[in-house]
């Protein structure tokens, strides 16, 4: 019997994935195909794969043609599969010709022509264009609008900044409308990313929902808890997404470990220690940007997506700047839950190692500093030769993955991000609870 192994990500199956797959199969008796996982696309730089695995291995065993389906997780897998399952050829597109030829030493390799005039590529980035304006005066919108180009799908038209800013912002932003209109920018696009001050998102938002723009806002979406509601009930009567912007949710390294904490890797979490902090800066915090908003949602997150958002009691520390009531150089929340506890540090106005460190009753988590950035984690236990390391590759910071989520979300019309509504509320009302002043501890900056 000749056995026949081909791979592929196999997103939005179409008719050149059909005929690759009836030629592969002519090559002998038995063919197996290899689909290749979530995890694995990204690290190959695939981010804009639209199916999720479970979704692309059914669309490929109803067509009837495979004899088997493996998963391909890891690089140098192909070499493993071919001694393993006893392969007398390995064969693919001939888009890849001479990639594999490495392969000859272990069996036949075979380059079969592709279909032309058909791919998932082409398929992904002409569905659905999305129409995606930003708002905002940052320096990092400038990263944010490079990132955006890797999102198949998803095109960055106009771009609106404070009056002061238009002309400067024409120069660093190439062939897209720069305005400082609001409302003649909403008209130019179908969803907005907004990196405003804090105290301005309620309106900016409620705006957009007003005329059914999809929004995805930087965190915190509003400060106060009833505009929050208020806007969460627009976004559902319009028909839109209203998602939080943070990038940590959507990287590789944070999801997978989250994935292992939820498969009891240190057993039962008791205790989670957080540190997000910056040095002071001007532009930031001239309108707003204080330590609770700028790093408390990120501090946060972890929290409450490994705790929960039900808490039992938190106390808060916080050191006020003599020159602006609202301006805190640096916050320490405390979370008191019925078996766990939890301490979050933020600040911009002190420097401390941006770590974070994850208890658990067998083990605990340690991601280095930047966590929020983090492409590597290490999860130890008593016995130090049983601690195991963790890498991720992680691109633009997030943010083009970040993007692929909300283009998904808008197209599919489901709200399904990694940040649940309850968390995201849960940033606000913790906030909120700053700038109404129901803080337990002072400490004179």
């Amino acid at each position: 019997m000749v056995k026949v192994i081909t791979y592929g990500t196999f997103d939005l199956l179409h008719y050149g994935h059909i005929r690759l797959l009836e030629r592969a199969k002519a090559l002998g008796d038995y063919l197996i195909v290899g689909i290749t996982s979530d995890d694995f696309d990204r690290k190959r730089g695939k981010i804009n794969v639209k199916q999720s695995l479970m979704e692309r291995i059914e669309a490929v065993r109803e067509l009837g043609i495979a004899d088997e389906i493996i998963i391909e997780e890891y690089e140098g897998q192909k070499i493993d599969d071919i001694k393993r399952l006893n392969i007398d050829i390995f064969t693919v597109g001939s888009d890849w010709v001479g990639k594999f030829d490495y392969l000859g030493e272990y069996c036949e390799v075979r380059y079969l022509e592709r279909t032309e005039g058909v791919s998932s590529s082409d398929i992904r980035s002409g569905q659905n264009r999305i129409r995606l304006g930003i708002v905002g005066d940052d320096p990092y919108l400038v990263k944010f609008y490079h990132e955006s180009k890797f999102v198949n799908g998803l095109d960055v038209t106009a771009l609106c900044v404070s009056d002061e800013d238009t002309e400067d912002k024409k120069n660093l932003f190439d062939s897209i409308s720069v305005t400082n209109d609001y409302d003649s920018f909403l008209d130019l696009v179908d969803a907005v990313y907004i990196h405003s001050f804090p105290q301005l998102h309620y309106e900016l938002i409620r705006k957009a929902l007003d005329k059914k723009k999809h929004v995805m806002c930087e965190a915190p979406v509003t400060l106060n808890i009833a505009q929050y509601d208020e806007l969460l009930n627009a976004a559902k009567e319009s028909g839109c997404i209203l998602m939080d912007s943070i990038r940590t949710a959507y990287s590789t390294a944070y999801e997978r470990l989250l994935l292992l904490l939820k498969g009891g890797a240190i057993g039962k979490v008791k205790a989670i220690e957080v540190t997000c902090t910056s040095l002071k800066d001007t532009h930031s915090t001239a309108k707003g940007w204080n330590s609770i908003c700028a790093w408390g949602p990120n501090a946060m997150l972890p929290v409450f997506q490994i705790l929960g958002t039900d808490y039992q009691e938190k106390n808060m520390t916080c050191s006020i700047s003599d020159e602006d009531e609202f301006y805190d150089l640096f916050t320490k929340i405390d979370f008191f839950y019925i078996k766990a506890v939890a301490s979050v540090k933020v600040g911009q106005g002190v420097k401390s190692e941006g770590e974070m460190i994850i208890s658990g009753t067998e083990g605990y988590v340690y991601v280095p500093s930047p966590w929020w950035k983090t492409d590597y984690f290490e999860v130890r236990y008593e016995n130090p030769e049983n601690n195991k390391r963790y890498f991720y590759q992680l691109d633009g910071e997030g943010i083009r993955y970040e993007l692929v989520s909300f283009r998904n979300q808008i197209v599919n019309n489901k709200a399904v991000g990694e940040i649940s509504p309850a968390i995201s509320k849960q940033f606000v009302a913790v906030i909120q609870d700053f700038y109404d002043k129901k803080i337990q501890h002072y400490i004179v900056s």
